[in-house]
């Protein structure tokens, strides 16, 4: 492995790990989600559905193991559930107001420790790190941005996704 990347693997997870949010709750109601279910949350938008399979997929889990995670999230309001009217055999996710509500009030990172995890440095060391963690954003977001493109590209070829 290239020492770049070991140094990111390695450096990464404990930025994570130190900063990370415990726990999401929705900012009227005070509820509690757990990190899968704001995660589901972070996915969904509240005018472009996305359906069950394709949410699945994307995070990697059986359609099965989404379903219950989702049924959560709409007996508890967050989610709206619906037929697709294109195909009735597709389920269509789409946040509620409450759902929207929840999900921008949260972040990956808990604003008072990236606060003091900062503070432990010099205002030179804080510079740079920030640096280059903004130069490591632009290249994810280009990096995206390329695959998802490509992505939309196989989607159009003929026999994409089809083992050819």
């Amino acid at each position: 492995m290239r020492e770049d990347v070991r140094r990111l693997l390695e450096a990464y997870p404990r930025i994570y790990f130190a900063c990370h949010t415990r726990h999401v709750s929705d900012p009227r109601t005070k509820d509690v989600l757990s990190a899968h279910q704001a995660s589901i949350l972070s996915h969904l938008d509240s005018l472009e559905a996305t359906s069950l399979l394709e949410l699945a997929g994307h995070m990697g889990v059986t359609a099965s193991t989404m379903s219950l995670g989702i049924e959560r999230l709409v007996r508890s309001c967050y989610v709206r559930r619906r037929r697709s009217a294109e195909d009735a055999r597709r389920v269509d996710l789409s946040l509620t107001a409450k759902g929207v509500r929840t999900r921008d009030a949260q972040s990956v990172l808990d604003p008072a420790l990236v606060r003091a995890l900062l503070g432990r440095l010099s205002p030179l060391e804080r510079e740079r790190a920030l640096s280059g963690l903004e130069l490591l954003s632009g290249a994810a977001s280009a990096a995206t941005e390329e695959w998802a493109r490509r992505k939309a590209t196989r989607r159009r070829l003929p026999g994409a996704g089809r083992g050819t």
